[in-house]
């Protein structure tokens, strides 16, 4: 790892491709500078398709560069249909910031992923964090309702909206307000970004006085700008600010344990699912039972049992009979 620590860009690349392809070595890489991680500020980037995110990111790296913090990229495109790649829709509308020696920007493929980033964005961000960026933003994919799985790569979380495609609706119903650290109305000098910036305030407003002896709990910001035209862009990146003052009093440390506990969640329950299905051959038993006439709920429970080493798994009918139920 001497090159990645020296700042070799081509190190950290491969670092990423290893994350990325659930190669071995990623592992012991990791490892190698785990120390390290920690000090970068990660900013997540959601948001419905067409808001405008791509450009915003590209405005907010600029900004961020006029005041010399360097800058990383996780741009999460979507899949290619033939080589599974990502199709880089994002990094092309942000040439302008590849050629700036203090940005590195990294375009990941989806895979499949229904959360708006991609399974390895948090081992992406990491080694990001280690070669010793200041500043990373994750942007996702644009999946719409589904884009919760930014919140376990970045500390605050942006989620941008646009007039005109009933964004607004779609955030209350959604859940995106739940997730948002700020929120964005881009294209502010489009017609009804006025009026989306009002729902919005709203519709925060009523959350936070319905809450019930939370009153320390953070209440985003509503901010509006114009990224394709660089204006309102550092009112954004104040909201983020913000947020990270909000943080800093004993927070952060808080959430992020909270998500690297969730990671470790993550990581165990993929293991187990590829030796359970892959390397034991359980399908075909599966099969089996379920041939038997056995419920998809009873062969679950005999599974678990199997792999607990008779451990009570919960749902189990022996186990709902100990808890008095009949």
């Amino acid at each position: 790892m001497a090159r990645f620590l020296s700042g070799d860009r081509g190190a950290l690349a491969r670092a990423i491709s290893w994350a990325e392809n659930a190669d071995d070595r990623f592992q012991a890489a990791l490892s190698g500078v785990y120390e390290r991680v920690g000090r970068a500020v990660r900013v997540g980037v959601t948001g419905p398709p067409g808001a405008g995110k791509s450009t915003l990111v590209n405005e907010v790296a600029r900004l961020l560069r006029e005041m010399e913090r360097t800058v990383g990229i996780l741009a999460v495109d979507p899949s290619s249909p033939f080589t599974g790649g990502a199709l880089l829709g994002d990094r092309i509308r942000m040439e302008e910031r590849t050629l700036d020696p203090g940005v590195f920007i990294r375009s990941m493929a989806s895979r499949g992923s229904h959360g708006g980033i991609a399974r390895a964005s948090v081992d992406a961000c990491d080694m990001m964090d280690a070669w010793g960026l200041d500043e990373i933003l994750i942007e996702t994919v644009g999946v719409g309702q589904a884009e919760y799985d930014v919140v376990a790569a970045a500390d605050t979380v942006v989620v941008v909206l646009c007039p005109g495609a009933g964004d607004g609706i779609q955030a209350m119903k959604s859940g995106l307000l739940e997730v948002a650290d700020v929120l964005v109305v881009n294209k502010s000098d489009v017609s009804g970004a006025a009026r989306l910036a009002l729902d919005l305030e709203e519709s925060v407003h009523i959350r936070a006085t319905t809450r019930k002896h939370d009153e320390e709990k953070w209440v985003p910001p509503v901010v509006s700008c114009s990224a394709g035209t660089a204006s309102g862009v550092d009112a954004v990146i104040e909201g983020v600010e913000s947020h990270r003052r909000f943080l800093a009093d004993g927070r952060l440390e808080g959430a992020r344990g909270a998500k690297r506990v969730e990671q470790v969640q993550r990581v165990v329950t993929e293991r187990l699912a590829e030796g359970v299905w892959d390397a034991r051959g359980w399908r075909t038993e599966v099969e089996v039972l379920l041939g038997s006439g056995d419920t998809p709920y009873d062969v679950a429970s005999q599974v678990l049992g199997e792999i607990l080493g008779g451990i009570p798994v919960a749902g189990a009918p022996g186990a709902r009979k100990e808890a008095g139920c009949s």
